[in-house]
């Protein structure tokens, strides 16, 4: 009998006020998985905090591997997509949809989801959560070869204009 692929066990979450309340549903019910949840924040909500004050630490943890995969909230997910993409070695996306939820990682290795706190419903965002952990990166070449060449651009300055 094959081996099943691992799932991811340490996962970071990360949120601003406007992902806090799903982020404490999905923290709650990744820990209920058994997996181990490195929460970065925020430990409560504020209506002034900024989202990349809690998604770029995730980031940076993911990049360097502290934690197998990360979930960033925001109000809609946008923001904590753009922020997340700035770190190198980073592959975050908004996902709203399990197609994406799998594939991102099967074609593109997504490391981190992204979702609209206020745009999906915790149902939902936890269907999402389990697909993006259970996928797996296909390795093909022409994968590969795709994420060289963004990995590339993660060192090119960007020109002036």
């Amino acid at each position: 009998m094959p081996l099943l692929p691992r799932t991811p066990k340490r996962i970071g979450v990360a949120a601003d006020h406007g992902g806090y309340e799903l982020k404490e549903h999905l923290v709650r019910m990744l820990y209920d998985a058994g997996h181990d949840v490195i929460d970065f924040g925020d430990r409560k909500p504020e209506l002034d905090d900024d989202y990349p004050d809690f998604v770029v630490p995730l980031a940076r943890a993911v990049a360097d591997g502290k934690v197998e995969r990360g979930v960033a909230i925001c109000g809609s997910g946008v923001g904590a997509s753009v922020a997340a993409n700035k770190v190198a070695g980073v592959r975050a996306c908004l996902i709203h949809e399990n197609f994406s939820a799998h594939q991102g990682v099967e074609d593109d290795d997504l490391n981190i989801i992204c979702l609209g706190g206020l745009v999906v419903g915790a149902a939902t965002a936890w269907e999402l959560v389990q697909t993006f952990l259970a996928a797996r990166f296909s390795g093909a070449d022409r994968h590969r070869r795709r994420l060289a060449k963004v990995a590339a651009l993660e060192c090119k300055p960007a020109k002036a204009g």
